[in-house]
């Protein structure tokens, strides 16, 4: 069954306190999902830990297969450390109550080769950024990049969690 990138969502860039929970989940980033999970809350500006909170209690975030893989990948490198092996992290990750996964679907890998412009040449990063245009949500990350690209580009609306 063919999706088209929905429309639910309007491009742009948004603050946490800006944003307004409208029953719509929430695509985490891969590395506020570890903030999140990890307990690494200073990292997070003013008003991103009650948005996520908020979702998580409805058990809107997202998190991508992508980004287990990525995890899973900067352990094995010896460039995150966890508190015990990759895959037992993992499988306790994906437990933990609040959270969603979504596959990265042929659509998915597809739709990260149609970004318009000049595009983050992260794979993994175009792969969520094209899950947040598929199923019309917004991206909550950190990430210059993909910051500097959602206020360029309509169609992707990232949640943007930096300190100012």
């Amino acid at each position: 069954m063919r999706r088209r990138v929905r429309e639910s969502v309007a491009g742009g860039v948004s603050r946490p306190g800006q944003y307004h929970l409208a029953g719509l989940p929430l695509l985490l980033d891969t590395h506020v999902w570890l903030w999140w999970l990890t307990g690494d809350a200073p990292r997070f500006i003013e008003g991103a830990r009650s948005l996520l909170q908020r979702a998580c209690d409805g058990g809107d975030l997202l998190v991508s297969d992508i980004s287990y893989w990525e995890v899973a990948m900067k352990a094995g490198k010896g460039k995150l450390r966890l508190p015990m092996d990759a895959a037992d992290w993992l499988d306790r990750a994906a437990d933990t109550a609040g959270f969603r996964s979504c596959p990265v679907s042929r659509e998915v890998l597809l739709q990260s080769t149609r970004l318009a412009g000049n595009v983050h040449g992260d794979p993994a990063d175009r792969m969520l950024m094209a899950t947040a245009q598929l199923l019309g949500v917004p991206l909550v990350t950190a990430d210059k990049a993909i910051i500097a690209y959602a206020e360029r580009h309509s169609g992707l609306h990232v949640i943007d969690v930096r300190r100012r």
